[in-house]
């Protein structure tokens, strides 16, 4: 028996449609001829263990137990899917020949080779890699079966990835929420290896706008006719910028606009009514070759921009696409270029989009099939190819305008590989008058070329702007009417879906470190093309972030974890990295194993600052046992002398100013300079309190933590009441 394992049922169908002989259906599988079983994961059906799986004392969230690290990594059947596996366990017993067929990223092949390694399997594993469901490419794959160890890499990167989030996740996100707890705060700070440099971005745009000081600036333009022409006819006027230099550098900003208008008052004082010379020209036609055919993430920052969609309901909308419906390529892909061979199909794939999507049939009439632009290119495609149509000819139902929609916005780009260039007419005068640098240009589209298939938020016209004079170097103009703008610096816009994408897959322009940003620049990224919506969708679930209109804000809870967050955890420089690492990983140029200690180095160093209660990222000593907690954040206190006499002060300050008299000692047991009890649970104080029982000491965290310990003699007990 040859047993195939798909990713999901979906794929697991494509491909029995496609294998010869009748099909029998069985409960989480098909049969296919005499020779041939399909059956199917659904998700992943193994999930990595709980730490208190690993160890009983794990199970507790306790401070002193971090950081958590297994000797032996372990995982665990979900219990959702938990029969599904054994349907599989069953079937792989039975198979002599197993063909693995994950979708072709590094979590598709994961997630079919960890139920091949918790099923012990010893034989050869052949790799099938689908990236168009439709039936003709479902038999062109099958009849390309490579080794399954060829992509070993693929499944190290992706293990490698799912452990240091495990490590990450659990561990600082239990030291965190415990440490806000000892402080008063209430419920879970989740942190998260993506997750928490993406709030971070957030929170420090949402910071730089509600910090932002508007400030005034002037420009400086100046009407110019050549020498020799008839002011009055205005025919061969042009306007020109003023261009500032360094002679008034100190009225300048960091982006060089003027900000004291007398100096700009002095310098159209003296170009009023002065002749100049054009000090450089240059006059070109520019060729632009289409965009390469979408990516994901591509496509979820340009139906953003266009649609206002959200990245998840893009990525929904494309899987849906590709799952049910048929009419795209795998949608998950990182990639945007494409197979030499798919030239070929470029006839089926045309014809069909015709059909689905009556608006592009004119635009696909005037393709011309015999160009091939740079899009077709085997040394650029890897696991998976760019997102195209595919050459099924009609949908498995009708299309929602969701799905129209991202349809249409895949073909055009699929269409733009057939069309010419497009021209853009540039054109450039410098001149100089009385001693200052004035600049005008031109710009327009002379042919549209594939812009033809463009869509724009908002018409546009493509005429070209007024053209400047064809004036040479020496040519002499006239200069009048210098006009002064007064203009307000703007501060950045709140992230959008679309922007916050970008930001993600552009990580290395907010990076601080030049050398790690140039490096960065080649492999850069928060997250992966599947992972990125996710992300997103997480931070709004766990009420991190939320929508103003189409502006992404973060939360009061967001910036708190932030402002607790030491910068290596909070900014995207170290996660980057983690993401260029895997990459190298999944290339076969670097050790998972390596990557894992290290991971484990830096999360043992934040664990020990965070119990040293050092400042953000600092090591640093403990603060005093005094027993004397904040009134404001539950923090040790220390005491300090004032202008009236010693006090008690938070040892957070400056972060935290809370104060209390040395007199005032509530909390103290009964007065007794001593430490108060611990919680057992989450280490906050515990009080004394009367209920209808008698005494009992209860956690300060309440109703966060609702552990109690007997009351003896007026003083907490080990036993719960």
């Amino acid at each position: 028996m040859r047993l195939f394992i798909a990713e999901k049922p979906s794929l697991g169908r494509a491909i029995a449609a496609a294998l010869p002989g009748p099909m029998q259906k069985g409960k989480g599988w098909l049969r296919c001829g005499e020779r041939d079983v399909v059956s199917w994961c659904i998700g992943h059906l193994l999930e990595p263990s709980e730490p208190g799986q690993y160890d009983p004392r794990w199970q507790k969230w306790q401070l002193h137990e971090l950081p958590i690290v297994p000797e032996q990594w372990a995982v665990s059947p979900k219990e959702s899917v938990r029969e599904q596996l054994g349907v599989l366990e069953s079937l792989i017993g039975k198979a002599e020949t197993i063909v693995h067929a994950g979708d072709p990223d590094r979590e598709g092949q994961l997630l079919v080779d960890e139920v091949l390694r918790y099923c012990r399997v010893r034989r050869p594993v052949e790799r099938l890699l689908i990236q168009d469901l439709t039936p003709t490419a479902v038999i062109r794959s099958l009849n390309r079966l490579r080794d399954n160890r060829e992509f070993r890499h693929l499944s190290h990167s992706a293990l490698a990835r799912q452990r240091a989030d495990w490590l990450y996740g659990i561990n600082l996100t239990r030291a965190y929420t415990l440490r806000y707890r000892q402080q008063g705060q209430q419920g879970v700070y989740s942190v998260g290896r993506v997750q928490t440099p993406v709030l971070g971005l957030i929170v420090e745009r949402d910071q730089t706008i509600a910090g932002f000081t508007p400030r005034p600036f002037y420009t400086l333009t100046i009407n110019c006719v050549p020498q020799g022409s008839d002011p009055q006819s205005g025919a061969e006027a042009f306007t020109a910028r003023w261009r500032p230099g360094d002679a008034v550098r100190d009225a300048m900003d960091e982006e060089e606009r003027i900000l004291d208008r007398n100096v700009a008052e002095q310098v159209a004082a003296d170009v009023d009514g002065r002749s100049g010379d054009i000090v450089n020209a240059r006059f070109r036609d520019r060729n632009e070759a289409p965009p390469l055919p979408l990516s994901l993430s591509v496509l979820q920052i340009e139906a953003g921009r266009l649609f206002g969609m959200g990245a998840k309901a893009v990525l929904d909308t494309a899987q849906n696409l590709y799952e049910r419906h048929q009419l795209i390529t795998y949608p998950r892909s990182d990639c945007r270029y494409l197979p030499e061979a798919h030239f070929e199909q470029k006839h089926e794939v045309i014809a069909a989009l015709r059909g689905i999507a009556p608006g592009l049939q004119r635009l696909a009439d005037q393709a011309d099939t015999k160009r091939q632009s740079r899009a077709w290119d085997d040394a650029k495609v890897d696991a998976h190819h760019a997102i195209i149509p595919t050459g099924r000819q009609r949908p498995a139902g009708n299309l929602s305008r969701t799905e129209q929609r991202i349809y249409e916005l895949i073909s055009r780009y699929y269409l733009m590989q057939f069309y010419p260039d497009a021209i853009h007419r540039e054109g450039r005068l410098d001149v100089k008058v009385a001693g200052h640098d004035f600049r005008a240009t031109e710009t327009g589209v002379v042919d549209q070329g594939w812009k033809a298939l463009e869509l724009r938020k908002k018409e546009q016209s493509d005429r070209p702007s007024r053209p400047l004079p064809r004036l040479k170097q020496g040519d002499a103009v006239q200069c009048t009417s210098p006009q002064i703008k007064d203009r307000m610096t703007q501060p950045p816009s709140h992230f959008t879906d679309s922007t916050l994408l970008s930001a993600m897959t552009h990580i290395a322009r907010f990076v601080a470190d030049a050398d790690l940003r140039k490096t960065l620049r080649d492999t850069d990224g928060l997250g992966t093309e599947a992972t990125r919506a996710g992300i997103i969708e997480t931070l709004f679930r766990r009420e991190y972030l939320f929508r103003d209109g189409r502006a992404i804000k973060a939360s009061e809870k967001g910036h708190d974890l932030i402002g607790a967050l030491p910068a290596v955890v909070a900014q995207p420089d170290m996660t980057a990295v983690w993401e260029a690492t895997l990459e190298q990983i999944r290339q076969g140029e670097a050790d998972p194993r390596f990557f894992l200690q290290t991971i484990e180095t830096q999360i043992t160093d934040l664990i020990t600052s965070l119990k040293s209660n050092a400042p953000a990222g600092i090591p640093g000593p403990p603060p005093e046992q005094t027993g004397v907690h904040c009134p404001q954040c539950r923090a040790p206190m220390r005491e300090r002398d004032g202008k009236f006499g010693p006090f008690w002060a938070c040892s957070r300050y400056p972060q935290c100013k809370g104060t209390r008299p040395i007199e005032d000692d509530t909390d103290h047991a009964d007065g007794a300079n001593q430490a108060p009890t611990p919680c057992p649970a989450c280490y906050s104080p515990l009080t004394r309190r009367h209920g209808k029982k008698g005494w009992f000491w209860g956690c300060s965290n309440y109703p966060s933590c609702r552990h109690t310990v007997s009351d003896v003699d007026g003083k907490p007990s080990t036993v719960r009441p």
